[in-house]
C-alpha cells in the first residue's frame, strides 16, 4: 500500500466503554486517508442493524450487493495476476486492502511439513515467507491453541476475542440483530481486529499483512478474480461477503496495531505482563465500543484469560517454544 504520511486523532465513544488505566485517545494515523469514493449510504444501518463506524460486522449484510453499497469493490487482472481492490470510507476517513494472486496458508504449511521441492517451491514463489520464518511460527503459535505446550487452559487469538465478546454489557443495544449472537458477528471482527492489530504492534504490519492474505487466499482464492459460484455465493458459513469483510477488518485491525505500538511503545523485546495485555486490550474494546456503538466492561490484570495469554505471549515472544 502506498499511504501518504499524514496524521488524524481517532475519538473512542466511551459510554457504557471500558478504558485502561492509561485511558489517553489512541491516534490511528498513517494508513487512514479521506475518502476518495464516499459509500452510497452512510454506515449499512437500519433500526435493525445498526450503522457501524468503522469496522464492519459480517452479520449486517445478506448480499455481496449489500455489502457494495458501503465497500467498493475493484477487480484488476495483469499479466495473468489477478487482484481485488477494497475500499471502505467510514466519518470522512478511507482504508484501502489489496488482495493478489500467490501462495496460501496451504502451500507454507505443506513447505513446513514436507521435503526439500516443497521447500524450494515456496522460497521461489514467496521468499518472504521464508526469510521470516522465526516471526510466522511464533503468530502461528499464538494463533493456535497449543495445550501440548501450554496446558489445558491454553488461549489463542479467537479464545481472546471470545472473551472480549463477553464483555459486552449492553446486550440491548449489541444484538438488536440476532445475526450478531453468531460466529460471523461480533466474534469474527473481534478476532481479526485483535490479531491483526497484535502483529502489527509486536512485529509488523508488513507480517501482519502476510498472515492476512496468505489466510484469505487459501478459504476462498476466487476473491481476486470475483468469480464465485452460486454454492459460495449463497453459503452460510464461507462466502465473499464473510472474506471480503475480513479484509476491510485486518486493514482497521493493523491501523489500531500501529497506534498502540507507538502509545506503548512495544517492540519485540517488551515484556508482556499482565497489566500491559489488560490496558492493550481495554484500548482495542475502546474502539470496539466506538465501530459498533456498544458498551463493555474492561478487562483486569487479574482475569484469568489475562494472566494466561501474557504468559503465553512471553513464552513464544522469549523463543521458548519453538
Amino acid at each position: 500500500m502506498n499511504i501518504p504520511p499524514f496524521f488524524i486523532l481517532l475519538l473512542f465513544l466511551l459510554f457504557g466503554c471500558s478504558v485502561s488505566s492509561n485511558d489517553t485517545p489512541v491516534a490511528l494515523d498513517s494508513g487512514i486517508l479521506p475518502c476518495s469514493h464516499p459509500p452510497k449510504m452512510s454506515g449499512a444501518g437500519s433500526v435493525e442493524n445498526p450503522p457501524t463506524n468503522g469496522a464492519l460486522l459480517a452479520s449486517r449484510f445478506e448480499t455481496l450487493e449489500d455489502l457494495k453499497s458501503v465497500v467498493q469493490i475493484e477487480y484488476f487482472n495483469s499479466g495473468g495476476n489477478n487482484m481485488v481492490r477494497l475500499r471502505h470510507c467510514s466519518n470522512g476517513q478511507e482504508v484501502v486492502s489489496e488482495l493478489t494472486s500467490g501462495v496460501s496458508q496451504g502451500d507454507i504449511v505443506a513447505a513446513r511439513d514436507g521435503g526439500i521441492w516443497e521447500r524450494l517451491t515456496l522460497l521461489l514463489s514467496a521468499p518472504y515467507a521464508i526469510i521470516n520464518r522465526v516471526d510466522l511460527a511464533e503468530v502461528y503459535t499464538l494463533a493456535r491453541r497449543r495445550g501440548d505446550l501450554f496446558g489445558a487452559d491454553d488461549l489463542a487469538f479467537f479464545l481472546v476475542a471470545e472473551k472480549s465478546v463477553g464483555n459486552i454489557n449492553t446486550a440491548e443495544i449489541a444484538f438488536k440483530n440476532p445475526r450478531d449472537k453468531g460466529e460471523k458477528g461480533y466474534l469474527n471482527s473481534f478476532n481479526h481486529i485483535f490479531a491483526q492489530a497484535f502483529i502489527t504492534s509486536c512485529y509488523s504490519e508488513a507480517l501482519a499483512d502476510f498472515v492476512a492474505d496468505v489466510h484469505e487466499r487459501q478459504s476462498m482464492p476466487e476473491l481476486t478474480t470475483g468469480i464465485f459460484s452460486e454454492d459460495q455465493l449463497s453459503d452460510p458459513v464461507s462466502n465473499p461477503v464473510d472474506h471480503y469483510v475480513d479484509l476491510i477488518n485486518n486493514e482497521w485491525g493493523q491501523e489500531i496495531g500501529k497506534a498502540l505500538k507507538e502509545k506503548y511503545q512495544i517492540d519485540r523485546n517488551t515484556l508482556w505482563t499482565p497489566a500491559l495485555l489488560a490496558d492493550y486490550m481495554n484500548d482495542l474494546q475502546s474502539y470496539f465500543c466506538s465501530a459498533f456503538q456498544i458498551g463493555m466492561k474492561p478487562f483486569r490484570p487479574d482475569d484469568e484469560a489475562i494472566l494466561i495469554f501474557s504468559r503465553k505471549i512471553r513464552m513464544v515472544m522469549a523463543g521458548r517454544t519453538l
